[in-house]
């Protein structure tokens, strides 16, 4: 006899082949490197903006600072200016009662019977000619002028015998230095 089985039969299933692991592992790892990729892309494009933003801000400073080293040496040279000016000023200063100081001790140092003629006087050298009643009050000017304190090398280059308004006079050239005043 035959049999016949009318109820639906079922077919048995093959079971699946594994997925091999090495496509797994390739496929989980091409998902982390696209996951870590992103993050990273995401990331970096932040630190570059931040970089960026940093480095804006150093060349806003580094202006700022550029022109504050300008006024400082702006400053630095005026300032120098001023004390070279101010310097001048306290030499001229210190050295304007001199040309006075040595006029004064010429005048108390000329004796009874001479007078000046000329007088020229450059840095430390003094020249003067003049005129005297007797040679004897030449040579008390010339003697007086040798022991002061303010004149040294002084020298009498000569006298010559001449007659002014009809009275007979000696006229006379002489040159000396100054000594330095630190007054």
């Amino acid at each position: 006899m035959i049999k016949i089985n009318l109820l639906p039969t079922r077919k048995k299933r093959k079971k699946p082949k594994p997925v091999p692991g090495f496509l797994v592992a390739c496929a989980v790892l091409l998902v982390l490197s696209a996951v870590v990729s992103f993050y990273l892309g995401h990331f970096l494009k932040g630190k570059i903006k931040d970089y960026d933003a940093q480095k804006a801000a150093n060349a806003q400073a580094i202006n700022q600072l550029q022109a504050k080293i300008t006024e400082v040496k702006n400053y630095e040279s005026l300032n120098k200016k001023y004390d070279e000016r101010k310097k001048v000023i306290e030499e001229l200063k210190k050295n304007q009662s001199h040309p006075v100081r040595m006029l004064a001790e010429i005048s108390a140092r000329l004796t009874d019977g001479v007078w000046l003629q000329s007088l020229n006087i450059s840095d430390t050298d003094v020249t003067m000619s003049g005129m005297g009643y007797t040679n004897e009050d030449v040579v008390n000017f010339v003697q007086s002028l040798k022991a002061s304190p303010l004149f040294s090398d002084v020298y009498l280059s000569g006298t010559n015998r001449t007659t002014v308004d009809g009275a007979e006079a000696f006229s006379f050239n002489l040159t000396m230095k100054v000594k330095p005043w630190n007054g």
